[in-house]
């Protein structure tokens, strides 16, 4: 076949011929569509080709070779014979006749000219690095924004070339959801995802899901991370593989928790306060080890750095996942705390509502796009402290972008004592009542479901040790 010449260094035009000939021939671009686009063709006939064929498929719903053609003029035509010595509708013919694999392997194709495209667009970004690095007048931190988005936009379309099935029959669909319910009954807990390590929230949520994202929100000193921590833990110890990408907290810090949560139960109260302080007799020492024992085994990685924004957030899970799989747990939860921290583009700059609308959207994507069950622990403002009853609620996340949209399920936490604890009594018979109350609700920790797409809300009441970063089922009486 008579081909088109380019000066990029390795560029196979059959990869793109493949694709091209498939779909000229089906006629049918929806095979491709949120796949392909005009800039993913490295040679820029091929790149007009396909923009033709968008234009067929719009005006006509045909896509084939014959429609496509005519949307030419005649002075295209002229110039494709004058570059290639053949005529256009000759070279359409002939990248139809030469079709290999066909629509059976068009997903292959297409993810072969995709990598094609991917490794020719990083040539060319890095040689625009490298000169911008030479100019004294570059503002590096800049060029690195420049250079992460475009990384990603990169890194976002081969994800999409390889993305697995999208469009499902009704009856593949519910066989599916039969599965999951069969599932359900055969664990006798009503668990249709991955369990959050307490049986009250699993029987109430059905699970943390994957391909969905939830927010769990609250005030500092809530128990966020205790809950993130712990749940991470307990999936982990369920087989599930878990990333924990902490932009607040140190990685050894979080240890720390998860040392004394897990040494709750099983060896003993340790209090992390105490850990980081290096308060810790040799009995409480030995608790540790063991607990440390148990810790080391779980499939549970945890990224630690500040300042992640959105597309750095994907270059630190992918790497996870690969470590993950090669280890026999792919990763199935991920969590980020939290999302407020996590760094915004420069599209919205200055923009708060519109950054977080952007970061929760892309969050959603992505627990959709590697099909995890993705938890974002959010701050909540100080709005709640200015109420009488400060448990929050959903309006508490509507000055926050488009959070409670994003989100599949949006949990709240809430804790009497924390408030209880700092009151000033006016009397002694007040500050009788307080305390006695305090005694009460010492433990309590309530986890309001406020929305859920798949169920009902509710409030769960669960047991918390705050010190030693422990939460439970709440004790039965």
């Amino acid at each position: 076949m008579s081909t088109p010449s380019i000066s990029q260094d390795g560029y196979i035009p059959e990869l793109e011929q493949e694709v091209l000939g498939t779909l000229l021939s089906s006629g049918n671009l929806k095979l491709v569509s949120g796949t392909l686009r005009p800039e993913h063709f490295v040679e820029n006939l091929h790149r007009r080709i396909f923009e033709r064929m968008q234009e067929a498929d719009s005006a006509y719903g045909n896509a084939g070779l014959p429609v496509v053609y005519k949307l030419f003029s005649k002075e295209e035509q002229d110039a494709v014979k004058g570059r290639l010595g053949i005529g256009l509708s000759e070279y359409l013919a002939r990248l139809v006749g030469g079709c290999v694999r066909g629509v059976p392997g068009l997903r292959t194709s297409i993810q072969a000219m995709l990598q094609q495209w991917a490794r020719i667009s990083l040539g060319n970004q890095a040689a625009v690095v490298q000169a911008a690095a030479a100019d004294p007048a570059t503002h590096p931190a800049e060029l690195i924004r420049s250079l992460g988005r475009t990384l990603d936009d990169i890194g976002a379309a081969l994800r999409t070339g390889k993305r697995s099935k999208t469009r499902f029959t009704m009856a593949e669909a519910s066989e599916a959801a039969v599965t999951a319910i069969e599932d359900a009954r055969t664990q006798g807990n009503g668990l249709t995802g991955i369990t959050w390590g307490l049986a009250d929230v699993d029987r109430a949520t059905g699970g943390l899901q994957r391909g969905e994202m939830t927010v769990l929100g609250a005030r500092p000193a809530m128990g966020k991370t205790a809950i993130g921590l712990g749940v991470g833990i307990k999936a982990a110890a369920a087989g599930v593989g878990v990333g924990f990408i902490s932009l607040e907290m140190g990685a050894r810090t979080l240890a720390m928790r998860a040392l004394s949560d897990i040494a709750f139960d099983r060896f003993g109260r340790v209090e992390y306060s105490d850990l980081m302080a290096g308060r810790v007799n040799d009995a409480s020492m030995e608790h540790v080890y063991a607990a440390q024992a148990v810790l080391s085994g779980l499939p549970l990685q945890i990224e630690d750095a500040s300042g992640l924004a959105i597309n750095d957030i994907r270059v630190k899970f992918e790497r996870m996942a690969e470590i993950a799989e090669r280890a026999g747990t792919p990763i199935e939860v991920l969590m980020v705390d939290y999302l407020q921290l996590v760094a915004a583009s420069s599209r919205y700059q200055g923009n708060r509502t519109h950054e977080i609308t952007e970061i929760s959207a892309a969050l959603r994507n992505m627990a959709r796009e590697y099909n995890v069950a993705l938890l974002a622990l959010s701050q909540l403002s100080r709005q709640v402290e200015t109420r009488e009853d400060k448990r929050p609620m959903l309006s508490d996340l509507r000055e926050s972008g488009s959070i409670e949209q994003d989100a599949d399920t949006v949990i709240f936490l809430y804790r009497e004592s924390y408030y209880l604890a700092r009151e000033k009594a006016k009397t002694a018979d007040d500050e009788f009542e307080r305390s006695d109350k305090l005694l009460e609700c010492q433990n309590r920790l309530e986890f309001i479901i406020a929305k859920q797409r798949n169920g009902p809300t509710r409030t769960v009441d669960l047991f918390v040790d705050i010190a030693c970063s422990a939460v439970r089922n709440a004790a039965r009486s």
